[in-house]
């Protein structure tokens, strides 16, 4: 694993059992899921910006061009240290980190931040990897 990725991993891993906030973006005291991309992305020292998008509503396309401005390269596979793009029900979307195993997500319904599989009825619609891991 590439040694940024490891630290993204570490870092998604470390807002585990955060509460769950619209907006949250503190570790341990409130996140939603571009809260935890966020953390994420500044422990490998990517100085990731939020795009503008609205992640109701069938914003996949304003999400994908958004991560792409941003550097982020679209991967077929995801590994560990990348983004998930999720489509919990349809016309929604969510983020996640990808860990091994599982994903670090924030989630609503639970109240808080978790670690694991994601629900079987979720469907992944994009995958991306962070601007100076997709430079290696």
């Amino acid at each position: 694993m590439h040694p940024d990725a490891a630290a993204i991993v570490a870092a998604a891993r470390g807002c585990v059992g955060t509460c769950f906030r619209p907006q949250g973006r503190t570790p341990g005291v409130a996140l939603d899921c571009i809260g935890v991309v966020l953390v994420a992305a500044r422990a490998a020292g990517i100085a990731f910006v939020v795009p503008s998008y609205r992640l109701g509503g069938d914003s996949e396309a304003g999400l994908d061009a958004g991560l792409a401005l941003q550097g982020c390269a679209s991967v077929a596979v995801a590994e560990p240290g990348d983004i998930l793009v999720i489509a919990p029900a349809l016309g929604r979307r969510h983020l996640g980190v990808v860990v091994p195993g599982g994903v670090v997500h924030a989630h609503a319904g639970l109240g808080r931040v978790v670690e694991g599989p994601l629900d079987p009825a979720w469907v992944v619609v994009g995958a991306w990897r962070l601007p100076e891991i997709s430079q290696e």
